[in-house]
């Protein structure tokens, strides 16, 4: 990644104040390549357009991650294509949703799904969230200033709803369809739960007292090398999947078929 990527780097590898925010959920929303580098590392087809939104699409064209600022609403776009075992299904992260937790979302459309059964609330529940059951089911966070809620109007008519609050109002917004794949809400919640702080340069930590903010002293070459260690864990990732799946390819092949033999089992010559 070069300076000229991040215009926030100056000449030189001068250290830099940056800011370790936390909770995370009220971080603001940070450097959207955090999520889109992972998706192109992945193999996923970068189909933006100069001058419109950022537009991925898988590999099998069976998901789309879609970033407008200027949308309505502004943010992220994610659609999931129905298939003969699972229905289509819709997702929507407002501007300001941290990019962390964007990806904890945006990380799991690039790797095999678990095997284990998913519980989105798990991971809230074991960072001490607490859960609401009256007509919706909500976990709520320790400060009382973000949410996960899967909200039920009637039979058939549900989704999934996140969000988050400081004293000057909303900050932001996460909506999943009630078809939205159970396992991915379940990464979202990890990354929504996460006590580690993040990272945002000065002049990005949004202003609020319910925000705890620890100066540090970060070099660029530093928060190149982070970066490149995800986009590379990524790739590897992507490698070993495709090798694997070439390999089982190779290894299931059927066999040639045999040649012709005559009832007396002898070949024939041709």
């Amino acid at each position: 990644m070069s300076r000229r990527q991040h215009p926030t780097w100056s000449s030189g590898d001068q250290a830099e104040q940056h800011y370790l925010v936390e909770p995370r959920h009220l971080a603001g929303g940070g450097d959207i390549r955090h999520v889109t580098e992972v998706l192109r590392a992945s193999g996923w087809t970068d189909r933006s357009v100069p001058g419109g939104p950022l537009v991925f699409d898988r590999a099998d064209h069976l998901v789309r991650v879609a970033y407008d600022p200027a949308g309505q609403p502004g943010g992220w776009h994610i659609q999931g294509q129905p298939t003969s075992t699972e229905p289509g299904w819709q997702v929507t992260f407002t501007r300001q949703t941290p990019v962390e937790i964007v990806a904890g979302f945006t990380d799991a459309l690039t790797r095999e799904r678990s095997a284990h059964a998913p519980n989105p609330w798990a991971p809230l529940q074991q960072q001490h969230w607490e859960t609401e059951r009256s007509q919706h089911f909500t976990a709520v966070s320790p400060d009382r200033n973000t949410w996960l809620q899967f909200h039920q109007n009637s039979p058939g008519q549900a989704h999934w709803w996140a969000g988050a609050r400081t004293e000057h109002g909303r900050t932001w917004d996460a909506v999943f369809s009630a078809t939205t794949p159970m396992h991915l809400i379940e990464n979202f919640s990890t990354a929504l739960a996460d006590p580690q702080p993040v990272m945002r340069p000065r002049g990005h930590v949004p202003p609020s007292k319910w925000i705890r903010a620890t100066s540090v002293s970060v070099r660029p070459s530093e928060l190149s090398s982070w970066q490149q260690a995800r986009i590379t864990a990524a790739r590897a990732a992507t490698w070993g999947r495709n090798s694997w799946a070439s390999a089982r390819t190779r290894t299931h092949k059927p066999a040639p078929a045999r040649p012709y033999t005559t009832s007396g089992g002898a070949r024939t010559r041709r």
